[in-house]
């Protein structure tokens, strides 16, 4: 459960909000010896969702995501020849033309702003994969959501419970209401590449049902 600062917020709708902004998806890394790599991430075919015929598929939801007013967001209005703004990120990345890294994560509109700090943590940080799955990270609110009523928050961010006293003084002195979590993204999963030693190494964050399998 979040806890805030400030007793002031109306708890139920706080907690509308966070499940809508947080909404569940599945992602899965997957790599073998051959030098197949994939990342994908499936989501939208939740209740309510209009089923494809008798196939029992699902089509997905993912045009909630549009608006159809332009002061919303200009970028995101629903025209011809438009694809919505999604939340999904799976991600390959690569150096000198070699798979490097192999990510994702779930977690609606957290997905993008926590993979990035994942990505930031190996690359800039020298984290490996199991340390950067599992640094704590930072949730904001800034824009607006991507379900329902497209709500936003600006100037509040979810910090992870064990951030330091110094970090937590120089974000309230920008101005921005904290609240805490000992969780603070969905699940990170992450397959690296090892070129020097042929190896993978796989990182799961343990903040939820992940986990890595290898044979």
């Amino acid at each position: 459960m979040t806890t805030t600062e400030s007793g002031t917020e109306d708890a139920a709708a706080l907690a509308a909000f966070d499940e809508a902004f947080r909404r569940g998806t599945t992602s899965i890394e997957a790599a073998d010896s051959a030098g197949w790599v994939v990342s994908v991430t499936p989501s939208g075919g939740w209740i309510p969702a209009v089923i494809a015929g008798h196939t029992g598929i699902g089509v997905s939801q993912r045009a909630q995501q549009f608006v159809v007013d332009s002061s919303d967001n200009p970028f995101n209005v629903i025209v011809p020849g438009k694809r919505p703004r999604v939340t999904l990120t799976p991600s390959l990345a690569l150096k000198d033309g070699k798979p490097f890294l192999a990510f994702a994560v779930q977690g609606g509109d957290t997905q993008d702003q926590n993979l990035l700090q994942f990505f930031l943590n190996v690359v800039e940080f020298g984290m490996d994969v199991q340390q950067a799955v599992e640094a704590a990270n930072i949730t904001s609110y800034q824009m607006r959501n991507s379900f329902g009523e497209h709500k936003t928050e600006p100037g509040r961010l979810t910090l992870r419970e064990d951030t330091p006293a110094w970090t937590r003084r120089e974000l309230r002195a920008m101005g921005y209401r904290l609240d805490f979590d000992d969780r603070t993204s969905g699940p990170i999963n992450a397959i690296f590449f090892d070129w020097k030693h042929g190896s993978f190494w796989g990182g799961s964050s343990n903040h939820g049902e992940d986990y890595g399998i290898a044979w």
